[in-house]
């Protein structure tokens, strides 16, 4: 009888059934999986980087009528990004997401009919470090598309996050990528067209 799969295996798992977008993702994902091969600690186990290399969950919540997407703008980032947190020790990357946005958003994160609870994609970023703290590390991202309904979201985590704005995709894809996480324009291009046929 087969072993039970274990954490890492399973997050293998994921990041192998990533199909990259171009030529930069499949660079990143043969690295994480190159990196869950190995022996390296895969979660971060006090902050602000240890290790320096450790799993994130990105949840981009969409609105189901408009389409629209969430962008927080992150204190410590001086960015916005996609709602999102770090992996705790032994937890798969859907049940961050679960966590992290009935923690920063205040209602339950529903997977997207066309994603699932899979990641549309695999990052490896270093952060940026604004305000001097010495936090810089690498996250490696698994960003994942939540369905909400945007009337529902009227909270957020101040201590988190300053502001919290609904945009088009066109208007996130027009704002300057310095304001945002790096990939951001990649992702939103990666899952345009899924997101097109859904709604055809």
């Amino acid at each position: 009888m087969r072993s039970p799969v274990s954490t890492r295996e399973a997050v293998h798992a994921l990041v192998a059934a990533i199909s990259p977008v171009d030529a930069v993702e499949a660079e990143h994902r043969d690295t994480v999986l190159a990196w869950i091969s190995s022996d390296a600690p895969l979660y971060r186990v006090s902050k602000p980087d240890n290790p320096p290399m450790h799993l994130v969950s990105y949840m981009v919540p969409i609105d189901r009528d408009s389409g629209d997407l969430l962008l927080v703008e992150h204190r410590n980032a001086g960015l916005r990004l996609p709602p999102g947190g770090h992996c705790e020790p032994g937890e798969l990357p859907w049940a961050t997401v679960e966590r992290e946005f009935t923690e920063e958003l205040g209602v339950p994160a529903l997977a997207h009919p066309v994603f699932g609870q899979a990641p549309a994609m695999v990052t490896v970023t270093r952060t940026r470090d604004p305000h001097g703290h010495g936090g810089s590390h690498t996250d490696i991202s698994l960003w994942h598309v939540v369905q909400t309904d945007r009337r529902r979201v009227v909270e957020f985590d101040t201590e988190e996050f300053t502001a919290i704005g609904w945009h088009s995709q066109r208007e996130v894809l027009q704002m300057p990528i310095d304001d945002l996480d790096p990939h951001m324009h990649r992702f939103l291009t990666k899952i345009a067209e899924p997101l097109r046929r859904h709604t055809s």
